[in-house]
Formats: C-alpha cells, structure tokens, sequence
C-alpha cells in the first residue's frame, strides 16, 4: 500500500482528499492510508463515506464526524482546534475534490488564518474528466460552478460569460439541466458547441455532444444522474460582432438594423442583448429612449 508522506503522519494538521466519482477503483493509495489512519475523518455524507469505505475494505482508526453545508462554519473552527491540538484530520466530500463546490473551502481559510498546515490528497475531479472527454478547446478553461437557481440572476450570471473565449465547466443537478441548458442556449446562442457529461466513471456514463440546442431539446424529458455541462468558449468573431455595442445607442441601432432586415423586434432585442452581453432590459429601455424610426412600431417588451 502506498503510504503518506512522513511529515503527513508526524504532524497534526488538514489534509484534503479527492474521493472516487462513482468508481472505488480510482481511490489511491494514498487515500485508501489516509482514511485508515486520519484520527478523523470530516464527511459531507457519512453514509456516503461510509459506503465507500466498506467498497475499498479499509477500516478507519479515528472518528468520523459530518461536515456539511449547514455546519461548515461551526465545524471548520472545531476542525481546525483539534489539528491545532496536534490530530490529523481528513476532510472529504461525496465525490472529488472537497472545496470544489462542496465543503471544504471554510476549514481551508480557518486553517490559513490559524497557521495550521494544509495539504491535500490529489485525484478524481469532476472538472478535469469532463472537460477532457468533451472534445472541447482544453488549453484554457474556466470553472463556473453552479449557475444560480433564480431565472433572472441566472440570465444576468450567463449574460457576464457572453464574451468569455476560455472553455466553461459547470456542474448541474438533474432536475434543473433543461432548465440550464436553454438559458444557457438563450443566453450564449443555441449554436454553441457544448456538451453534457453525466455520471462520469459510473455504470451508465453519458456524454452527450452538440450545441446546446440540441442539447436542451435532449433534456427535455428529464436526465438522471449528476452532471458536468461543458460549453465552448466566444470565438473571434463573436467577440469582434460584440465591440461595435458598447453604449445603449449602439443596441438601439442595432436593433433597427435587424428590425429592417425582417427580424422581429423581440427577437432582435434578444439577439442585440446577447452579443452586446448584456440583459435584454437593458437593450428594451436602449430602444425606449431613442426615438423609433418613423416607420417603425414602437418597441414593446
């Protein structure tokens, strides 16, 4: 069995740990010494862990407390006593790396702050196997996490990423996919080259490629299982169509231009408001305060 460091067993402190995505046979060794030997173990689930703990045959030496959303600023300072006392502890998550949108990040600047050492157990992460998997540009990426739940601060989220060139990683629950998916599609345009990675390493891994039209079109009916959406990033035109719409008279503008061309004005608006990266209120009240060409309507929401 590969076993940790020394210094990691001679000296209190926090130690992260990746966990398995779904396959316990990717837990390494070092993981596998850890979990037997911490004098505790900090689990997001404990039920979870302790699941994986009977798939991988270890048997823990130290206690295993609960460290959650709900107790993470309490737990991190209780955390942070006891490896100041001199206990080495672990922290994991459910699946991945903890601290990577899940607990984890709190004990970290407790730690920091106290002069309590850090390290970390490196292995599994959601984030790298999607973005590897998905046949998307990997030599620049950013990690947007979760998208907010509320309909508007998702849009007015999407519409900062417009003009984003680096590849996005998001992660997203099941029951809220589609729902991504078309303001994603709404926001970024229904032709940008995506895809949906979903239960990676497990049993019934997906991953699904296309633009997020198709996508969304896909999920309609509902998707099972956690999921990784990966999304490409703005190419050079796009940003380039983006900097002749910097001031609302500029969308006004352009909004007129499509409104000739045939467009309706709803949609034109829509289309304005996503070059220019900006919400469509915006662009509306651009169109309001300039005088509409006579022979056009007035514009409407």
């Amino acid at each position: 069995m590969g076993r940790l460091a020394v210094n990691e067993r001679a000296t209190g402190g926090i130690v992260l740990a990746a966990t398995p995505l779904g396959n316990p046979g990717d837990a390494s060794e070092r993981l596998r010494d850890l979990l037997a030997t911490a004098d505790v173990i900090a689990a997001e689930d404990t039920r979870r862990l302790r699941r994986l703990l009977a798939a991988l045959g270890v048997s823990p030496s130290g206690r295993v407390l609960s460290y959650y959303d709900a107790n993470e600023r309490e737990r991190s300072r209780e955390l942070v006593d006891q490896a100041q006392a001199g206990a080495r502890i672990a922290i994991v998550t459910d699946a991945g790396m903890p601290a990577v949108s899940d607990p984890g990040y709190r004990v970290v600047v407790e730690a920091v702050d106290r002069g309590v050492p850090v390290t970390v157990v490196p292995g599994p992460s959601a984030v790298l196997a999607a973005i590897a998997v998905s046949g998307l540009p990997v030599d620049r990426f950013c990690f947007e996490g979760f998208l907010p739940r509320k309909q508007g601060e998702r849009a007015a989220r999407i519409a900062d990423l417009v003009h984003e060139p680096r590849t996005m990683v998001f992660f997203e629950a099941p029951h809220r996919l589609h729902a991504a998916l078309v303001a994603l599609a709404n926001g970024l345009g229904s032709g940008r080259r995506a895809a949906v990675c979903r239960e990676l390493t497990k049993t019934y891994e997906e991953v699904r490629r296309g633009t997020l039209g198709e996508l969304s079109a896909w999920a309609r009916e509902g998707v099972l299982g956690e999921c990784t959406v990966v999304v490409g990033g703005a190419s050079p035109q796009d940003r380039r169509a983006a900097q002749g719409l910097r001031e609302p008279a500029d969308w006004a503008l352009a909004v007129h231009g499509r409104v000739a061309s045939g467009m309706d004005r709803r949609s034109a608006m829509a289309e304005v408001a996503r070059e220019a990266g900006v919400p469509r209120r915006l662009v509306y009240d651009a169109c309001i305060d300039r005088p509409h060409d006579p022979g056009e309507p007035a514009a409407r929401p």
